[in-house]
């Protein structure tokens, strides 16, 4: 009886999370960088050793990537950017939790300072599919 009451308590537990999962979408958040050519390489260490590791243990991480410019197809690329840093979480909510942690606060200056301008565009998305 015992492991009765053990498992319903389990699976009641875990309803809240499994019912906020599907009411709520995933976020994308871009981020166009202008990384200085000369920390390029500094730039990339610290993101795939630093804080990639860093934000995939936190709650709602989903992906986090750094994609660099090739070239502009159509229209115009952002002003002076060379990357795109893309992050998604499972909601905007545990995004904020992330930036808010004091892990974060050791990390993303690390990052920042490889950039040669520190005015970059954030776009934030809800991801639909």
């Amino acid at each position: 009886m015992k492991r009765r009451t053990c498992l319903t308590t389990m699976l009641a537990a875990a309803a809240p999370a499994a019912a906020q999962s599907k009411t709520q979408k995933p976020i994308q958040l871009n981020v166009d960088l202008a990384v200085d050519p000369a920390k390029e390489q500094e730039m990339l260490r610290t993101f795939r050793n630093t804080f990639r590791p860093a934000a995939a243990k936190q709650q709602g991480f989903i992906d986090a990537k750094m994609l660099k410019l090739r070239s502009a197809l159509i229209g115009k690329a952002p002003a002076g950017a060379n990357y795109r840093f893309v992050l998604m979480f499972q909601s905007e909510e545990l995004r904020q939790k992330w930036v808010a942690s004091d892990i974060h606060q050791q990390v993303w200056p690390m990052m920042e300072k490889t950039l040669s301008s520190k005015d970059y565009t954030v776009l934030l998305f809800d991801a639909e599919a």
